[in-house]
């Protein structure tokens, strides 16, 4: 490991945030006629700009990444018989000079042996510039496939952009923007939770080495995190990740610990690791392996942290402090209307049942969190395949593609265990005809025109046959409200339909009923909605 370092917005890079140009695709243009005679062969060497130069020691004037052009009028006559050309050379080096290009003619007209040496031993690209080709259009060949690179960079980081918010729409989209993001990186992406464990993962395997060094170095951006992966193991390839944290600033005092940084970089074994804070305070991490580390990436890579915080994260002003308090105060004995306030004050709610269409799994934690933030409330339960939000009932709940939704009618605090049963019965029903989204009927009906004490006691007069069996009583409202349609109730009650026909006629017999009398479906179906 090479050892982490802690991104600043006040961090000044050493080279402009364009793309380098590979020395290779410079010698590659047959316009400009250049020749590499000495120095590493291959495509390693990147070229961040070009600059003349005829002083002896261009060490105060060079920035690092340059192509270093000059035809040679420093050179002394009796260079070659010194050591001018070594230190000519390892200035150059130390001052981080990529490469060197020497131009014959008029001054010389071949190079000197002793600089091509003097390259050789400090592995100095050196280029042979033809009589025909100027110093100028060099530099202006440079900064064209700068351009190029430019262009082609900003399609990248487009097309990644674009790709990732289609990803961010799509039924599971943590996971979804997580294989968007390694596959335009060309590397692995980790989401690491609360505790510190990895939730998701995407791209290949990047062997032992890195995985735990990836989860070490999410230790340093997540406080929470035990590190090692999600192990609570330290690293033993990682000791700079885990330096780095020992030499944080100390705490100022014991009650206020120093902030942790969002965002930390690593290498190891060639592979760039980054690590970044998800939330504030941070509740996930994002940590990527790139085999290479470049502006273009690190966009990428930043959008997809911003698109799983905004997925992931607290989606209220009174965030998790309040909702903690809330359930304290429910487990404690606290009156639901009461502790309303603190989940944000308003004064009814909807309760939204929620399964996924494929019904391939059972919704895990971060499908939930993503469904909550879509319909824009934290207040989310995933229990078994049925996911349940809470959210104020101005919010307009709208369906999301991949959930099968139900949706309750406004309710206050103190009916919410009646608004729960409403959307679990809209989301049978939902799930019962194929439909995305069904809501409980808000209309006003006959039966409201019924005093409510005198309708309650008709219904239990009138189903007190079944009160002893919550099977009969829900497979009775399920199928009214399929229009007796046994497949379907079937489908909505995830029994056979030989069960539904048991007891739809077990009902029948108890109740001493006609159910093919629409008279008595009638007066049955008013019944069940007071019950």
């Amino acid at each position: 490991m090479e050892g982490t370092h802690i991104m600043s917005d006040a961090a000044v890079p050493a080279v402009p945030p364009t793309p380098p140009v590979p020395l290779s695709a410079l010698l590659a243009r047959e316009d400009l006629g250049l020749r590499q005679i000495a120095g590493p062969a291959g495509g390693a060497t990147v070229i961040h700009w070009a600059h003349t130069s005829e002083m002896s020691d261009p060490y105060p004037y060079l920035l690092g990444g340059e192509l270093l052009l000059t035809a040679g009028v420093h050179i002394p006559e009796a260079a070659g018989s010194g050591t001018y050309f070594d230190d000519y050379v390892s200035r150059i080096v130390a001052a981080g000079g990529a490469a060197l290009g020497f131009g014959l003619a008029p001054v010389h007209d071949s190079v000197p042996r002793a600089l091509v040496a003097a390259c050789d031993t400090y592995e100095l690209p050196l280029i042979e510039v033809p009589p025909r080709t100027t110093f100028s259009g060099v530099a202006r060949a440079v900064w064209q496939l700068m351009a190029q690179a430019r262009h082609t960079e900003l399609r990248r980081v487009t097309e990644a952009q674009q790709s990732l918010a289609a990803a961010a729409s799509r039924p599971d989209p943590v996971r979804a923007v997580l294989r968007q993001l390694a596959q335009r990186i060309g590397g692995r992406a980790v989401l690491y939770g609360p505790e510190g464990t990895e939730l998701a993962a995407s791209g290949g395997d990047p062997g032992e080495a890195i995985t735990r060094a990836l989860g070490t170095l999410t230790a340093v951006v997540h406080p929470h995190s035990s590190g090692g992966a999600g192990n609570g193991a330290t690293s033993p390839d990682a000791p700079a990740a885990t330096a780095a944290r020992a030499q944080q600033p100390p705490e100022p005092t014991p009650r206020t610990p120093a902030p942790a940084p969002t965002s930390a970089t690593d290498t190891v074994d060639g592979t760039h690791l980054t690590a970044y804070a998800l939330g504030s305070p941070p509740r996930f991490a994002l940590a990527v392996a790139t085999p290479h580390r470049d502006p273009g990436t690190h966009t990428i890579t930043s959008v997809a942290a911003v698109l799983l915080s905004l997925l992931t994260g607290e989606q209220q002003s009174g965030t998790g402090a309040a909702r903690v308090s809330a359930l304290v105060r429910l487990l404690l004995g606290s009156d639901p209307q009461d502790v309303a306030p603190l989940l944000g004050g308003a004064d009814a709610w909807l309760v939204v049942h929620a399964r996924p269409t494929d019904d391939a799994s059972s919704p895990d934690p971060l499908t939930a969190a993503a469904l909550g933030a879509a319909l824009g409330s934290a207040l989310v339960d995933a229990h078994g395949d049925v996911v349940r939000v809470l959210l104020p009932a101005g919010r307009e709940v709208i369906a999301q593609p991949g959930w099968t939704c139900g949706v309750s009618a406004p309710a206050g605090p103190e009916a919410w265990p009646s608004a729960d049963a409403q959307a679990a019965r809209a989301l049978a029903r939902a799930r019962a005809t194929r439909t995305a989204l069904v809501r409980h009927g808000s209309r006003t009906a006959l039966a409201d025109l019924v005093p409510a004490e005198d309708a309650t006691a008709h219904a239990r007069t009138l189903l007190a046959p079944l009160a002893g069996s919550p099977a009969l009583v829900e497979t009775l409202r399920t199928w009214l409200s399929l229009h007796g349609s046994w497949d379907r109730t079937a489908v909505a009650l995830a029994v056979h339909r030989n069960t539904v026909r048991q007891r739809v006629s077990r009902c029948a017999a108890l109740l001493g009923a006609d159910l093919d009398d629409p008279d008595v479906r009638m007066e049955l179906w008013f019944a069940l909605r007071q019950e």
